[in-house]
């Protein structure tokens, strides 16, 4: 089967179940389930994985959420990675719904085809994108062993070839004083609120002085118990981005340096514990890129190169995949232009017209780009010396 004939059949195999797929979508976005509660959404999409006849390994990776299924014993092992956890108090306003639904139909396709024409496809179940670091932990105990590439598509109010996806390390800061009566004997205490809030402008002051790939943004979790009370507690959750790693080290430091010089003015402690893991820069694996913009040309969208006015900007632990196999995540336009993610108005466009049409096209402009790795070899060998100048890049 030559490669044309082979995305016609992926893409009619998607056709046919099309129906299917977006219900998966529908349902998922429906019932948001927070990140490593995605139970539901494990049990749906696993089930559809045992009703098109493959094996499929359940809570995968000593994760209760997680998945992996196989299909295929020779050729390249291309992965296809599903996202399906919620925002707390916005649902499905980053449109998780269609990653996994997307991922899901490529997945599908690929695997039926995958022992006729000599390649492999690994469909990899992956919770708690959203602060919990799935990936990682799935990393660290195998999950990409064996992999040759891998790929996801994202909503987004555009098509764009990547994600501006930048290192990410959260960080709880948590402030002691002494509590005293704030009338009768306020000398008498120490105000672990004035420390928090000291070392908030602190990192406010910090924010002038930072690269324009950086970002600090926190908020306060504990102010204290009542106004006549010195607070004895405080406490603050951060998020510390950067350009690459390497830089967030760098800012992690000053940051640091801020919040403890707010404890020392005002005579308290502050214990600071950072929230592993932390989430690398997304390298987007430029062959690899390439092949699917021609695939989603093919279905009539014209993918754009990220720029001033059209870009998102954000961290995802699909980063630390792209920094361990060729990796792309591309954005599929789901919502009007400049309609962000993480917005209420986001999350009605993630079940609508759009979102529904994101999901098959997501779907075949995926499964095609698999064709393109199973098909051709040059195309494969290109794709890993991209990935290995990419590397060198930065100092991989």
């Amino acid at each position: 089967m030559d490669v044309d004939a082979l995305k016609a059949a992926l893409c009619a195999h998607i056709d046919t179940h099309a129906e299917d797929l977006v219900a998966v979508s529908h349902a998922i976005h429906a019932a948001p389930e927070e990140k490593f509660a995605e139970h539901r959404a494990h049990d749906l999409l696993c089930g559809r994985i045992e009703a098109a006849g493959l094996g499929v390994e359940r809570h995968a990776f000593e994760l209760a959420t997680a998945f992996r299924s196989s299909a295929g014993t020779s050729g390249p092992d291309i992965a296809v990675m599903l996202e399906y956890d919620a925002l707390p108090g916005l649902g499905h306003a980053c449109g998780h719904n269609i990653i996994a639904a997307a991922g899901l139909g490529a997945g599908l396709a690929a695997a039926a085809l995958a022992p006729d024409v000599g390649g492999r496809v690994t469909i990899l179940g992956c919770p708690a994108e959203e602060g919990g670091g799935g990936k990682v932990l799935m990393i660290d105990r195998g999950a990409l062993e064996g992999i040759d590439a891998a790929m996801m598509v994202h909503p987004a109010d555009a098509d764009l070839l990547t994600m501006n996806a930048i290192a990410f390390h959260g960080l709880d800061a948590v402030y002691t004083g002494r509590a005293a009566h704030a009338a009768a004997h306020p000398w008498q205490g120490r105000n672990a609120l004035d420390a928090a809030v000291l070392g908030y402008m602190n990192v406010a002051a910090l924010r002038q002085h930072i690269a324009p790939d950086q970002r600090i943004h926190g908020v306060f979790t504990d102010g204290g118990d009542k106004p006549n009370i010195v607070p004895s507690r405080a406490a603050m959750n951060w998020y510390v981005r950067a350009g690459d790693l390497e830089a967030l080290e760098d800012l992690k430091l000053r940051v640091v340096a801020a919040l403890e010089a707010g404890a020392l003015a005002a005579g308290c402690e502050v214990e600071i514990t950072w929230r592993d893991p932390a989430y690398a820069d997304l390298v987007d694996n430029a062959s690899l890129a390439g092949l699917y913009r021609d695939n989603a040309a093919r279905l009539g969208r014209t993918v754009l190169e990220p720029d001033a006015h059209r870009a998102v900007v954000g961290s995802t632990d699909m980063g630390n995949v792209s920094h361990v196999v060729p990796s792309i995540h591309p954005m599929i336009a789901v919502a009007p232009a400049g309609v962000g993610i993480h917005t209420a108005e986001f999350a009605v466009h993630a079940a609508a017209a759009d979102g529904d049409r994101a999901v098959i096209d997501g779907a075949k402009a995926m499964a095609m780009t698999i064709a393109d790795l199973w098909a051709d070899p040059i195309a494969l060998e290109r794709v890993r010396d991209s990935f290995t100048t990419a590397r060198a890049g930065r100092g991989g």
